[in-house]
């Protein structure tokens, strides 16, 4: 009896934390992204927010054409972003989809008490930058990984 009963409770916690959260697309001619149904979007001179009703964080999407910023001074610039004075080597790069180079840099402001994650993608002259703020009392569990659900649908179409 003491068995049954353990299968069933493992049964109905994995059943209650594996719950698919509804998911509602957001595009434009040049990519795509997956955010939870509710979550605002914003559309503030081309810079997209997707944000969470409590507005606890958010995902920021930024594209750029025709900009002239090297690989080498790729990973300075996102250091730049946050005024960090991590050494380079803490932003990851590999080869992407597409033929982009996909950069990756995480952040823990302690003065904001903000979690921050950064994705780049560059190739030539475009430049899509995608990040994800949240406030570190919100991060873990839940949040943590409806935003990042979030952030890997990102898809860029050309």
């Amino acid at each position: 009896m003491k068995k049954l009963i353990s299968v069933f409770l493992l049964f109905m916690g994995s059943f209650l934390f594996s719950q698919v959260v509804p998911t509602e697309l957001y595009e434009n001619e040049n990519f795509s992204i997956s955010h939870p149904v509710g979550w605002k979007v914003t559309n503030d001179d081309d810079i997209i927010n997707i944000f969470p009703p409590n507005q606890i964080g958010a995902i920021t999407i930024s594209e750029y054409h025709d900009l002239n910023l090297p690989k080498a001074e790729t990973k300075k610039f996102i250091l730049a972003l946050y005024n960090s004075a991590d050494n380079e080597k803490k932003v990851t790069s590999k080869s992407g989809k597409k033929g982009y180079t996909e950069y990756f840099y995480e952040y823990i402001d302690e003065k904001e008490n903000l979690v921050w994650l950064t994705k780049v993608f560059q190739k030539d002259k475009n430049l899509y930058l995608i990040s994800i703020n949240c406030g570190q009392k919100y991060w873990n569990g839940n949040y943590m990984k409806t935003f990042n659900e979030a952030f890997d649908s990102f898809k860029i179409k050309k």
